[in-house]
Parts: C-alpha cells; structure tokens; sequence
C-alpha cells in the first residue's frame, strides 16, 4: 500500500490509521510547492487534488474516512469497527461522517472565529463538542472499551484543535485527547519517512 502524503495536511490522519492496523505501508511524499497534488498522475488517484490518498493494489482511496473505513475492513482482526449487523455498526458510521460533515467544519468556524449560521448545514463548535460529549459515555473510547476508526476521525479534529493551540473547554474531550496521544500508534505530525514497525 501506497499513502500519499504531507505531513501538512490530513493525511497525518489516515497514517494514524496504517499505523493503529500494524501493517507495512510506503509513504509517497507530495510536495506541495511543487503542486505535485495537481499534477495528471496524482489526479488520477484523487481527482479532487487533496491528501490523503491511498493506493493497494488496483483499489485507490481519497477521504480520511473513506481510508479508515476501507482499513478497518481489510483488516477485522484489528477490530477497528463492528462488523456488519453487529448492535454499534450504525453508531460507528454515523460518528465516522459526522467528523468530517459536523464535528471538522465547526471547529474550523471556531479557529477563524467564524459564525455558524443554519444556511451553512453544520452545527456550531460548542454543539458539536456536547454531541461528542455525549457519544464518549463511561467509556475510555467512543464505542466503550474498544477502540475504533471512529476514535481516529473524532480524535484527530481534536488533536488538530490542540497543536493549533485552541481548547475545546471540555475537561471530557481534553481527558480523551490524552488517552488518544498515550497510544503507542497515536497521530504524529512531520513524520515523513519509513514503514510502520
């Protein structure tokens, strides 16, 4: 497998995800000075000329939460998501969209200091951070004891969140993101070479 990657973009996501599968992976680095994201043969792996994107085989992958899922499911043994009909099969979905349809955009409102407005389709920060809240339960992860792909999208807004130096003014969230980085896979930015161990 192939990721194509910057360790300025959020390809530093989906590499989390390689990393959490224990699996070996090249890194292709994408220079972004160079444009080498717009060039024909990149587009053609992702035509909308952003990182991540993933290539295994003949099978080629853009989105982080794309990428994620189609990891957890070539790798079940990792049981990074419930299987199909399993009882958080929905939840696992739904958290893994919500990260990038609700939870990303409104913290990107609340970095530029952006106002939400209803019009927009997503929720504000605040909110977001409540639904997020909510879905933690008692449990060290967001589907309880297992730790999932979901953990890498919604985990990774908040590590983003933190290295830009914002809060997100729960004790709950900061608490998560500090189990999040205690893993021994956890998101690392600038790494830019080698397979995983």
């Amino acid at each position: 497998m192939q990721l194509y990657y910057n360790p300025h973009s959020r390809a530093v996501t989906a590499k989390w995800m390689l990393d959490e599968c224990g699996v070996d992976y090249e890194l292709v680095h994408i220079d972004f000075l160079k444009r080498e994201h717009k060039q024909p043969a990149f587009l053609q792996i992702n035509p909308a000329g952003k990182l991540p994107a993933l290539v295994d085989g003949r099978t080629k992958l853009f989105e982080c939460a794309a990428i994620c899922m189609y990891l957890a499911e070539k790798f079940p043994q990792k049981r990074l998501a419930p299987s199909v009909g399993a009882q958080d099969r929905g939840r696992y979905l739904s958290l893994m969209v919500y990260s990038t349809s609700q939870l990303e955009p409104a913290m990107g409102d609340a970095f530029m200091k952006v106002r939400p407005t209803a019009e927009r389709g997503w929720t504000g920060f605040n909110e977001a951070v409540h639904v997020i809240e909510r879905e933690l339960g008692y449990g060290p992860w967001l589907l309880g004891a297992q730790f999932s792909a979901a953990d890498v999208m919604i985990g990774s807004v908040f590590i983003w969140q933190k290295l830009f130096g914002g809060h997100s003014g729960s004790h709950k969230i900061e608490a998560y993101v500090q189990r999040l980085l205690a893993r021994p896979a956890a998101m690392k930015l600038g790494i830019r070479a080698g397979k995983t161990a």
